[in-house]
């Protein structure tokens, strides 16, 4: 049920560097170079990149901690509704970029 923690420990390292810097970073106001043409969207994309990185600590830590199989099950459908959240937040990010266009 638990898989190798190796692989659990390396989820929440690197995506702390991926998701989380950078979507903190740019809801405190910084916008890299290649999302710069694209504004209209920057904060829904960045609360999606969080619920990204939500979902992969709810899924990663519970197994880390050698929870019992109800506490990762409800841990791993809290991480669905995380990343189904991401979704509907990068569709609205999508969206008012093309009304930025326009």
């Amino acid at each position: 049920m638990h898989g190798n923690p190796v692989y659990h420990w390396i989820a929440p390292a690197v995506s702390s560097v991926l998701m989380a810097l950078p979507a903190m970073a740019i809801l405190r106001g910084w916008v890299p170079s290649w999302l710069r043409g694209r504004t209209g969207g920057l904060r829904p994309r960045a609360y999606g990149l969080l619920c990204l990185y939500a979902g992969m600590l709810a899924n990663g830590v519970p197994r880390l901690a050698n929870a019992s199989y109800d506490v990762v099950m409800v841990s791993a459908m809290f991480g669905i509704a995380s990343f189904l959240c991401a979704g509907v937040l990068f569709f609205l990010s999508a969206v008012q970029d093309k009304r930025a266009r326009n």
